[in-house]
C-alpha cells in the first residue's frame, strides 16, 4: 500500500499538510537501518491524516495489532520497530516544542524507541562499531562510552554560543552539515543513533528559522546516513579522509533547495573517480555571489518587501517595535505589526527576545539565523 502523500501536501488543508508531510518524514526515515512499515501502519496513519483518530489513537492500535498477532514471521520484529517508531516520529514532528540540549536529544531517542528499545534515551556504557556498506565494511570510529555525556554537552554548547553573524547562506548552511556531523559521530545510543539525529536536525532547524521541506529526509534517508559515514571515515593507510562534501550537498539541497544529485554509489570507497565526485554542470556556479544573493532572497528568502526592510533594519540589532517603527517611519503600530512584524515571525526571519512572553515589558525583536543570511546576502 503506498500513499499519496503529494495529495495531502499540495492540496490539503494546513492541518493535513502538516500531519502528511510528517508521516511521509517518519516512514521514510525507516530505510536507515533497511526497514519498512506495514500496510496497518499506513491505513492508520491515512485515518490520523484525515482527522478520524487522534495520534494516541494510533499508538494504541499499533500496540494492539502487534499484540493480537498469534502468529509471527521472521520480519515481524522489524516491521514493528519501524510501524512504531514511525507513529513517534510523526508525533514528535507535529509538536511545536523543542530543548537544545543533552536531555532534549536523550528525550527524542527515548521517545522514539519507548516499547521497542530496553535502552530507549540511555546513553550507552559499552563501545560500539558497525560494518558499513559504503566502506566496503569498515567502521567509523565513534566516541568511546565513557566520554559520550561530554562529548554531547561540548557539542550542543559549541553550538548554542556560536554566532551566525556575517555568514552567508552557503556558509550557514556548511556549518549545519558540520554541526550535525559531529553530534551524529558521538553515536551515544547502541541503536537509533541516525533517526534520532534527522528529527533533532529538523527540529533544530525550525528552531532557528528554517521551515525545511522534510521530503529529503523521507526519500533520501539512506544517503544522509552515508553521506555522514563518509563525512566521519579516515583511514590513512587507504589515503581517505572525512569527506563532508556529500552532507553538504544534501544539506544544501535541504535548506537552499538545490538539486544536486544524491546517489549512494558515488559515496562507496574506491569507486571509480567519476563517480566519486560527479557533479552535473548546472553545479558549477560561475558567479558565487550573485547565485548566494538570489538564493538568499527567493530560496530561504521573501519577495515580501515589507519583511525585507524589517530584515534590513534590525541587522544584527535587538530592538524594540518603538524603535522599529521609528526606523521605519510609520506610527500606525497596528499597520506595522500586520504587514511588517507578523509577517515576518510566522516565515521565520525574526524571533523574539523572550519568545515565552511575548507582551514582556522589555521585550525586543532579533533577526534568526535564516534572517541573518538573508541580511548579510545584501553586504
Amino acid at each position: 500500500m503506498d500513499i499519496d502523500f503529494e495529495s495531502y501536501i499540495q492540496s490539503s488543508e494546513p492541518g493535513k499538510q502538516a500531519k502528511a508531510s510528517a508521516w511521509k518524514t517518519a516512514i521514510g526515515l525507516q530505510a536507515v537501518d533497511g526497514l519498512q512499515t506495514s500496510d496497518y501502519l499506513k491505513d492508520t496513519a491515512v485515518k490520523h491524516i484525515e482527522g478520524d483518530i487522534s495520534i494516541d489513537e494510533v499508538k494504541t492500535l499499533i500496540n494492539s495489532y502487534y499484540q493480537s498477532k498469534t502468529m509471527r514471521t521472521p520480519t515481524d520484529d522489524d516491521t514493528e520497530e519501524a510501524d512504531k517508531v514511525s507513529a513517534n516520529i510523526a508525533r514528535i514532528l507535529n509538536e511545536q516544542s523543542f530543548a537544545f540540549s543533552v536531555t532534549g536529544f536523550t528525550s527524542i531517542h527515548r521517545r522514539l524507541f519507548e516499547g521497542v528499545f530496553k535502552f530507549a534515551g540511555k546513553i550507552r556504557d559499552y563501545d560500539i562499531t558497525k560494518k558499513e556498506w559504503v566502506l566496503r565494511g569498515d567502521t567509523v570510529l565513534y566516541v568511546n562510552s565513557e566520554d559520550l555525556r561530554m562529548a554531547l554537552e561540548y557539542d550542543l554548547e559549541q553550538e548554542k554560543s556560536f554566532s551566525y553573524k556575517n555568514l552567508s547562506i552557503n556558509e550557514v548552511v556548511t556549518h549545519i552539515a558540520k554541526f550535525v556531523s559531529g553530534i551524529w559521530q558521538i553515536h551515544p545510543f547502541g541503536e537509533g543513533n541516525t533517526r534520532t539525529t534527522a528529527v533533532f536536525t529538523i527540529k533544530y532547524l525550525r528552531s532557528i528559522g528554517f521551515v525545511v521541506n522534510n521530503d529529503l529526509f523521507a526519500e533520501h534517508s539512506w544517503y544522509f546516513r552515508n553521506a555522514l559515514v563518509r563525512a566521519n571515515y579516515r583511514n590513512v593507510r587507504k589515503g581517505i579522509e572525512p569527506d563532508m562534501d556529500y552532507l553538504i550537498r544534501f544539506f544544501e539541497n535541504l535548506m537552499m533547495n538545490t538539486s544536486h544529485e544524491l546517489k549512494n554509489r558515488f559515496m562507496v570507497i574506491d569507486a571509480p573517480s567519476e563517480l566519486a565526485k560527479n557533479r552535473t554542470s548546472t553545479e558549477q556556479v560561475p558567479n558565487k555571489s550573485t547565485i548566494e544573493t538570489e538564493q538568499a532572497n527567493n530560496i530561504i528568502g521573501t519577495d515580501n518587501e515589507s519583511v525585507l526592510a524589517l530584515i534590513e533594519i534590525i541587522g544584527i540589532n535587538a530592538l524594540s517595535v518603538k524603535e522599529m517603527l521609528d526606523a521605519i517611519g510609520l506610527k500606525h503600530r497596528p499597520t506595522f505589526i500586520e504587514n511588517y512584524l507578523k509577517p515576518a515571525l510566522s516565515d521565520g526571519f525574526v524571533r523574539m527576545l523572550y519568545p515565552e512572553s511575548p507582551k514582556h515589558p522589555r521585550q525586543k525583536y532579533l533577526l534568526t539565523v535564516k534572517g541573518l543570511a538573508v541580511y548579510n546576502s545584501k553586504r
